[in-house]
């Protein structure tokens, strides 16, 4: 019997199953930058045991305004909230006082993407002022993170550059870049509620956190208005949420629900309990998080014996897991340098009653992109017991396109890292697309045209019928030829629909 020969696959190419009587077809394997040397292989990092509370280092101390603050005073969430940095002139009057007289450069960059001409305390007051002007986001910094910078070298500080901005040419943002770029707002049936899976849903219980990220995807609602930003409030009273579960009863398809906002965080404790309660007493919830970014940037909280935010989520656990429901909490951390003593203290305290706590990092420029920096921040994660979850592509917004990294980055890195730490420990690298799009692995986009930075995948959408979702990189990362391509053809696509180009 003659058998035709399968035609021969180049080596950049995977076969996808095809139809009867199709040809077959092969999709090419989005190109993949080598890895560098010191990228091959990692050093394994061991952190050893730690010594008790009392013997730990009072790192707040640093601080001239905190240098005689004691460690219970410190782990007061009352005293957090009380000394949080709230405003352009509260930071500036911190910075002064901080600063080093001579600033170390930049040194983390590519010398043509380094932000230079910021050698003393007041050009750099001057570089975060013009960048809070133009930020989506207002300021909001603990004290725990504004203890975690380090001051002797700011401009390249993990920490500094998430929450503080500093003006610069890689912040030009991109053409699509928008407050609203998982397109909530289409999804959101009733006020303060998000259904945009099937299954799913969103509940806002809130619009403020402990801290405002420069890069939030939800710049649309949370946190004070700025100069360049309305804010749509979410606030947490409850007759407000009261619409919410009403809509979530009335919905037998929504098992899962995600408690966020803002920040579960800033919730009293009497209010987790309540929206805990109402949750469980719905009878097709099976399981809920309380999405909070305490952990890493406030976790004094959990080790306050005045407060008793973490002893609701403890018992809601806990009552969920005898009617065979499951409730755990979701965190955020971008860098091994937010983990203190505090954090494993407080972390320790949820294992210990088997709390579930998963993490959400984002990938983020100068932050954790290298292979070194999130191979040391998922085993820091794994060994306080924190299961590292997902690592986000950063989502497209305004105002922190220097914190963006390309597709590039998240293929070499899920490569680099992928058998050098536990299967378990494992995080997806995921995009998270707007609309349809949902999430989905960056190993599965399907082309990577690196030239203009634009990424392709064709998937089943959020209702099951095949979508074609793009991703741009940052246009700092492209070649100079590539940004004024894309930049022109967003020209273009603006004449034709009418709209003026930004």
């Amino acid at each position: 019997m003659y058998r035709a020969r399968r035609p021969r696959r180049a080596a950049s190419s995977i076969w996808l199953f095809a139809p009867p009587r199709a040809r077959f077809a092969a999709v090419t394997v989005p190109p993949v930058v080598n890895l560098s040397e010191s990228e091959r292989h990692i050093t394994p990092v061991f952190y050893p045991d730690q010594e008790p509370v009392e013997a730990q280092d009072a790192y707040w101390r640093k601080i001239p305004k905190w240098k005689d603050v004691a460690s219970d005073k410190f782990l007061s969430h009352k005293w957090q909230m009380s000394n949080t940095v709230q405003s352009e002139k509260a930071l500036c009057e911190f910075l002064a006082a901080i600063l080093p007289a001579d600033m170390p450069p930049q040194t983390d960059m590519a010398a043509h993407l380094r932000i230079t001409n910021i050698g003393t305390p007041q050009q750099f007051i001057d570089r975060v002022k013009k960048g809070i002007r133009t930020a989506p986001m207002a300021v909001r910094l603990s004290p725990h993170i504004m203890s975690s910078i380090n001051w002797r070298d700011p401009i390249n500080d993990p920490i500094r550059r998430q929450f503080i901005p500093l003006a610069s040419p890689l912040s030009v943002d991109h053409p699509v870049a928008e407050l609203d770029p998982m397109k909530e707002n289409d999804y959101s049936p009733i006020s303060g509620l998000i259904h945009r899976y099937p299954d799913r849903a969103l509940f806002l219980a809130t619009s403020i956190c402990p801290v405002y990220c420069r890069f939030c995807f939800r710049s649309y609602t949370v946190g004070a208005e700025t100069d360049s930003v309305k804010k749509q409030r979410f606030l947490p009273i409850a007759k407000k949420w009261e619409p919410r579960f009403q809509y979530i009863e009335q919905t037998p398809a929504l098992k899962d629900i995600v408690v966020s906002g803002g920040d579960t965080y800033l919730l009293e404790p009497e209010q987790l309990e309540y929206i805990g309660d109402r949750l469980l007493r719905i009878p097709h919830v099976r399981r809920f998080r309380f999405a909070t970014k305490g952990l890493s940037v406030s976790p004094s909280r959990l080790l306050d014996p005045q407060d008793d935010w973490v002893g609701t989520v403890i018992r809601l656990e806990k009552k969920a897991r005898k009617m065979g429901k499951h409730v755990c909490v979701h965190t955020h951390f971008n860098s091994v340098n937010e983990i203190s003593w505090i954090t494993r203290k407080g972390a320790q305290r949820l294992y210990e009653a088997g709390v579930t706590v998963r993490n959400q990092t984002v990938l983020l420029n100068g932050v954790n992109n290298t292979a070194e920096k999130m191979y040391r921040l998922v085993h820091a994660l794994g060994d306080i017991n924190i299961q590292p979850y997902y690592v986000y592509q950063g989502d497209i917004v305004p105002g922190a396109e220097d914190l963006r990294t390309p597709m590039s980055d998240s293929l070499n890195l899920e490569r680099a890292v992928r058998g050098q730490i536990a299967g378990s420990l494992m995080p997806n690298f995921i995009l998270d697309l707007p609309a349809e799009g949902g999430k989905r692995l960056t190993r599965g986009v399907e082309s990577y045209d690196r030239r203009i930075g634009l990424s392709k995948l064709t998937a089943p959408g959020l209702k099951g019928e095949s979508t074609t979702m793009h991703y741009w990189d940052p246009l700092w990362s492209l070649s100079e030829d590539g940004r004024a391509e894309v930049l022109e053809k967003f020209r273009r696509d603006a004449r034709k629909s009418g709209v003026a180009p930004q």
